[in-house]
C-alpha cells in the first residue's frame, strides 16, 4: 500500500479565542479525542506556531485551564524568536 498522509483533523466546534497576558490564542478541540486542545498563537511573531495539550482521562479544561496552560507555555517562549528556548 503506497504511502499517503494522515487527514488532517477538523475540530469540533469553532476555536474559541482567548487573550492571556496580550497574547491572543486560538482554542480547539478534536471530536475524536476528549480533553485534547490545540492553541493556535494568533498573535505571535511566526505564523501557525502554537502548542497542544490533553488530559490524561479526557477530562474537558475550565477557561482557568486554558488561561494557565497559555500562560506556562509564554513563560517559555523565547522573546528574540517567539519559539520555545
Amino acid at each position: 500500500m503506497p504511502w499517503s498522509p494522515s487527514p488532517i483533523l477538523q475540530p469540533a466546534e469553532p476555536p474559541v479565542r482567548v487573550t492571556v497576558d496580550g497574547e491572543v490564542f486560538d482554542v480547539t478541540t478534536q471530536p475524536d479525542h476528549p480533553g485534547h486542545y490545540h492553541y493556535a498563537w494568533i498573535s505571535g511573531p511566526n505564523p501557525g506556531y502554537g502548542f497542544s495539550s490533553a488530559s490524561s482521562d479526557g477530562r474537558p479544561s475550565s477557561m482557568v485551564d486554558h488561561e494557565e496552560a497559555i500562560r506556562n507555555f509564554l513563560s517559555h517562549v523565547d522573546p528574540e524568536t517567539g519559539y520555545l528556548e
